[in-house]
């Protein structure tokens, strides 16, 4: 099979899942709240998505799921420069396509494409000799987003090591322009929050891989050609570590800078598989087969995870329970020809509005019954188990 049609097979694949997941998502209360009172570049994204399409769940996290494409592209495109087989190539932005923390990220309203996507353009513009583009990129991502700090930072590093005397400047610049503008907040005493940082990345990367990643970035600090991928990626790293020695994270500040390093650990995995005779493959074999069931394994249980509800005695103990139920009880609603709800669970009332049901009305929905007065009960259920339960009221 050419090549182009294997990476187009995996492009369609990726999101043929995302949109099955989207199918199955309601939005939460956080994605409510960027939607409907938001400022940022994302708020603006899915306002005119939903606009453009209509206030639907696909029209909410579509711009991700483009961008998931575009960074798939984009991916590709740089392997190309280091990666000289096509089959890892491929390899490369199927693992990409399967890591769980980059899926969460192409169908959940956050900002973590946007610094995927922006990183990704600037790479491909840098590394294939379009540095006045490239430049304009990092300018734009000033504006889109505070975690940019980090990639000012790694690109200073890269700079001074590759004596490049414009970029130098302009990273030195944008970073003091991002602390002044967004600031960064260093506070707090050591709590240990180093092994949950550790934790975190490995739930984004499935743990033997990040094991894996770690050694990759680690092989290359001593052995290997140091690229623009690998100073963004291992400055990242090493910062968000050591901040994490005195203060809790937003991890997912800093994983966009770390994921787009796997063609790097393609590239160190297949160079020490191929020097190596058949018979003393074994245990690459072997790592790779762990490695691909756990990320399959991962992505079944993302997308297919309601079944979960059944052996989870306390269904808010779910993965993703704050996704779920808003939709379906709006649906129940609208079936009832009930528009207009009154209900004190604001955060509630505020995910019903992206369905059209609005506050105000003649009815009442609660958590709770009240034994002397007449109400009908609705219940949420998910594979014959209910969920949640609901009075309405009127």
């Amino acid at each position: 099979m050419k090549e182009t049609n294997l990476v187009l097979l995996v492009i369609l694949t990726s999101v043929m899942f995302l949109l099955y997941g989207v199918s199955s998502l309601s939005i939460r209360y956080d994605e409510a709240v960027i939607l409907f009172e938001g400022t940022s570049l994302v708020h603006y994204l899915v306002s005119f998505s939903t606009k453009l399409f209509g206030q639907t769940d696909l029209a909410l996290r579509l711009p991700f799921i483009l961008l998931h494409v575009a960074s798939l592209i984009l991916l590709y495109k740089i392997g190309k420069l280091f990666l000289k087989k096509k089959i890892d190539r491929v390899v490369s932005i199927a693992l990409y396509a399967m890591l769980p923390g980059v899926n969460s990220a192409a169908i959940l309203v956050n900002g973590a494409y946007v610094a995927i996507f922006l990183t990704l353009l600037f790479v491909y513009l840098y590394m294939y000799g379009y540095k006045k583009a490239s430049f304009l990129v990092l300018i734009i991502s000033l504006f889109a987003d505070n975690s940019f700090a980090i990639l000012y930072l790694a690109l200073f590093f890269y700079s001074i090591f590759n004596k490049e005397k414009q970029l130098l400047s302009l990273s030195l610049v944008l970073f003091g322009l991002s602390m002044y503008m967004y600031g960064f907040d260093t506070g707090g005493k050591p709590k240990g929050y180093f092994l949950d940082a550790l934790g975190v990345y490995a739930a984004i990367f499935s743990l033997f891989l990040f094991l894996y990643l770690i050694y990759t970035l680690y092989r290359i600090l001593i052995k290997e050609e140091k690229n623009l991928l690998w100073f963004i990626s291992f400055s990242t790293l090493i910062i968000s570590l050591v901040l994490s020695l005195r203060q809790k994270l937003l991890l997912e500040d800093f994983a966009p800078f770390i994921v787009i390093a796997i063609p790097l650990v393609v590239k160190v995995f297949f160079n020490s598989y191929r020097v190596r005779l058949p018979q003393h493959r074994k245990y690459h074999n072997i790592a790779f087969g762990v490695v691909f069931i756990l990320l399959s394994l991962n992505l079944v249980v993302s997308y297919f995870n309601k079944p979960l509800y059944h052996i989870i005695k306390n269904p808010e103990k779910h993965l993703a329970y704050k996704y779920h139920i808003a939709k379906d009880l709006a649906q129940i609603l609208k079936e009832k020809n009930i528009n207009n709800i009154n209900i004190k669970d604001e955060k509630l009332a505020l995910r019903l509005r992206f369905y059209g049901i609005q506050s105000g009305g003649m009815y009442k929905l609660a958590h709770s019954s009240f034994k002397k007065t007449d109400f009908e009960k609705i219940n949420i259920i998910y594979y014959d188990k209910i969920i949640e339960s609901f009075y309405l009221y009127r």
